[in-house]
C-alpha cells in the first residue's frame, strides 16, 4: 500500500499539499515535492487528529485527510518495469524524485552543454540530440506545446554540428552558475514531464535494460529488484569485473542451503551490492554501497531521500 513521505513527489503529493492547505496546515507552494514544509504540515495534522506523528501520509493519515480507504499508488508504479527501473536510477542520478528526474535539466558544469532527463543525456556526447529528434519526428504537437515560437530555433540547432549545438547550449545559460535560463529551462522541463518524452527516454535505455536482464540471469537472479540492481550497476559502475564475480560466487557458495527462494534472492543481491561497492574508488565506496543496498533491501535513504521501492516504484521481489 502506497505512502508518501519526505522525498516523495508527483501529482499525488500535490493533492496532499492542496488538502493540507485547505485545512489550514500548509502555507507553502503546491509544487508536488514532499519537502520539510509539507512534512511539518503533515505532522501538525497528525497531532491534531491524534495519529502517530511521523510525517508520513500512510493509510491512516490518508483516510483522515481525504475520507478515502487508501492512498493511490504513485503513477510511476503503473508504468512498464523498464521505465520503473529507469525512474529509480534516474532519481539516484539526479537527486530528483521520479517522475521529476525525467525532466531534470543541468547546464555546462561538466562541459557537456546541457544534460537532460533521467540519465542526463547531453549535447557534448551526442546523446541528447536523438531524444529531441525522436520527439520532433514522432510527437511534434507535444514539442510545439512545450517550445512554442522557440521550436524553429531548436530545430535549426539540431541540424548543425556538435560545436554549434554546444554554442547554443552555452548561450542560453548563466556562464558562471551554469544554470539554463528561462524560458528554455521551463520548456525543456515541460517536454520532460510528458509521457511521450518519458517513453522515449525508456527506449533510449533499452540496451541497458537488456544487458541488466542478462546480468541478473548470470547470477541466478530473477526478481524485479534484481533487475533494478543490475540496471543501476551498469549505469553507475559500468560492469562487474571477473575478479569481483569470483568473490560474489564464493559468497554464494557459503550461503546456508535451506534458505527460502526469496531469502536467497535477497542474500545474493546484498553480496553483489557489497562486493561491487568494495571495488569502487575509495571515495565512492560508501555512496555505491548505500545505493546498491537500498535496492537489495528494498528500502533505504540515498542522498537524503527516503526510498521504499515497492511503495514508490512498484519494484518488488516478483519475477521480472
Amino acid at each position: 500500500m502506497a505512502s508518501f513521505r519526505l522525498g516523495s513527489s508527483g501529482e499525488e503529493v500535490m493533492k496532499i499539499q492542496q488538502r493540507l492547505k485547505e485545512l489550514g496546515f500548509y502555507t507553502g507552494a503546491l509544487d508536488g515535492h514532499f519537502g520539510g514544509g509539507t512534512e511539518a504540515a503533515v505532522k501538525a495534522f497528525q497531532a491534531k487528529k491524534k495519529l502517530d506523528v511521523d510525517g508520513v501520509v500512510g493509510p491512516e493519515t490518508f483516510r483522515k485527510l481525504f475520507d478515502q480507504e487508501a492512498p493511490p499508488a504513485p503513477s510511476i508504479a503503473s508504468e512498464p518495469l523498464a521505465q520503473r527501473c529507469l525512474a529509480l536510477t534516474g532519481t539516484f542520478e539526479t537527486s530528483t524524485v521520479a517522475p521529476g528526474c525525467f525532466s531534470c535539466v543541468t547546464g555546462d558544469f561538466d562541459k557537456q552543454g546541457i544534460s537532460f532527463g533521467a540519465l542526463q543525456w547531453n549535447f557534448g556526447q551526442g546523446s541528447l540530440q536523438p531524444i529531441l529528434e525522436r520527439m520532433l519526428k514522432n510527437h511534434r504537437k507535444v514539442m510545439e506545446t512545450a517550445f512554442h515560437e522557440h521550436l524553429p530555433r531548436l530545430e535549426e540547432v539540431l541540424q548543425g554540428d556538435k560545436a554549434a549545438t554546444l554554442r547554443f547550449a552555452r548561450s542560453i545559460q548563466d556562464p558562471l552558475r551554469h544554470r539554463v535560463q528561462e524560458p528554455w529551462l521551463g520548456m525543456f522541463k515541460a517536454m520532460g514531464r510528458t509521457p511521450e518524452c518519458q517513453r522515449i527516454q525508456t527506449e533510449m535505455a533499452a540496451d541497458l535494460n537488456r544487458r541488466a536482464k542478462a546480468l541478473a540471469k548470470e547470477y541466478g537472479l530473477s526478481s524485479q529488484r534484481a533487475l533494478a540492481l543490475m540496471f543501476d550497476i551498469l549505469v553507475q559502475n559500468g560492469s562487474i569485473s571477473s575478479t569481483v564475480k569470483r568473490q560474489i560466487l564464493k559468497d554464494f557458495d557459503a550461503f546456508p542451503k535451506n534458505l527460502s527462494p526469496q531469502d536467497l534472492e535477497v542474500r545474493k543481491m546484498r553480496s553483489i551490492a557489497n562486493r561491487r561497492a568494495e571495488a569502487a574508488k575509495a571515495e565512492f565506496v560508501k555512496d555505491v554501497r548505500n545505493r546498491k543496498l537500498c535496492i537489495a533491501n528494498g528500502e533505504g535513504t540515498v542522498h537524503g531521500i527516503r526510498f521504499h521501492l515497492g511503495e514508490q516504484f512498484g519494484i518488488g521481489l516478483e519475477a521480472f
